[in-house]
């Protein structure tokens, strides 16, 4: 245990002397929290809109006062000419082209119906589906304000009628802040246990301050928990202070048990500081690091369900994504935040965690030799 100890010490002073990873281990996490929670949404706000008004009457210029009035919407500019819309459209002056034809209110009133084009830039498949969503409710709340305006039916029996009322549970205000955070979260968390655990014992061997260390009588064992202790001391640090901007600045909800939150965090920094460690047995140079950490944690980050739910993704990539660490670590981070879930409720996740961590860390051992 002092010889722990004595490396723990070590590995802290030699931490905070390093000019290069203090900054990513205490300022990057933060600035790309308060940055990431802002940037990486997928609502959609100042949608830029060309409107082709041949019509010229008052049912026409109400629906462009529809979308003037909606909060995604901007009218940027207006002709008669459909070909000057399509080159805004194909010059990124626009999203999309509201095209009323001539005869569009006449048509409305004498045959209940009239045509109505949306030519939307879909190059952005996901922005271009939101945008069309968004206009169909303008849309169709402006055919509600028409019907009501100018139909008046007398019901011969007076019919009961059917209320609904929805309520969005664990996000009731949909504020996708709230929703970005805890996966951001994640990300952070893993740069601290996996990347820089990795980095850290492969400058060892750059410096070739292994080799002393190597012909000393310290143990294997207390070598790997020296050196990978304080990473899961950092990164649990990094976590609570996460959370506390989270709670000050996007005021994020947290339902549930923190420490059951921490208790599963521990678990899966033993999981990552195991990857980290073997990918360091595997390399020589921190550039190689750089190179093998940046292909699994791109491929886990974009299969972790941060962006799209998982229950979207293909069946095979369901079946791959149970090797993927950040799935259960983001599943886990959100439900326990915003849905207050216990441990009954994510006994799966601690299972299969354990499971995990064990696997690793067994593999990271296995691999590393105190005689390289």
């Amino acid at each position: 245990m002092r010889t722990i100890l004595y490396i723990l010490q070590k590995e802290f002073i030699q931490i905070f002397r390093n000019k290069t990873m203090l900054p990513i281990i205490f300022i990057v996490p933060i600035i790309q929290l308060i940055v990431l929670v802002y940037a990486a949404t997928l609502e959609m706000q100042d949608i830029d809109a060309y409107v082709v008004d041949k019509d010229q009457t008052t049912t026409s210029r109400q629906l462009i006062n529809k979308f003037r009035g909606s909060p995604f919407f901007i009218i940027k500019e207006s002709s008669f000419s459909i070909k000057d819309a399509n080159d805004a459209l194909e010059e990124n002056r626009a999203d999309i082209i509201i095209n009323i034809p001539s005869g569009f209110e006449r048509k409305l009133f004498k045959e209940n119906h009239s045509e109505l084009q949306l030519l939307i830039n879909a190059i952005n498949g996901t922005a271009a589906g939101i945008t069309n969503v968004y206009a169909t409710f303008v849309i169709l709340d402006f055919n509600k304000n028409i019907i009501a305006e100018n139909i008046n039916i007398i019901p011969l029996v007076k019919t009961k009628q059917i209320n609904v009322s929805s309520s969005f549970w664990y996000n009731p205000e949909l504020n996708y802040k709230i929703y970005m955070l805890p996966g951001i979260l994640v990300i952070l968390v893993t740069i601290i246990g996996m990347f820089l655990t990795a980095l850290n014992l492969v400058r060892e061997k750059e410096m070739e301050t292994i080799e002393q260390i190597n012909v000393t009588p310290i143990q294997k064992y207390q070598f790997i928990i020296g050196k990978l202790l304080p990473f899961l001391i950092i990164a649990l640090f990094e976590l609570a202070f996460g959370l506390t901007i989270g709670k000050i600045l996007f005021d994020i909800p947290m339902l549930g048990n923190l420490f059951l939150l921490f208790g599963f965090a521990t678990i899966y920094l033993f999981a990552v500081l195991g990857l980290g460690l073997f990918i360091s047995t595997t390399s020589s140079s921190q550039q190689q690091v750089m190179f093998i950490a940046f292909f699994f944690m791109l491929t886990f980050i974009m299969m972790s369900g941060i962006f799209t739910p998982v229950e979207s993704m293909p069946n095979w990539a369901q079946t791959v994504n149970i090797i993927n660490p950040f799935a259960y670590f983001m599943r886990v981070n959100r439900m326990i935040l915003l849905k207050g879930s216990d441990f009954f409720d994510l006994k799966n996740e601690f299972i299969s965690m354990t499971v995990y961590a064990v696997a690793a860390l067994s593999l990271a051992v296995w691999r590393y030799r105190k005689t390289v």
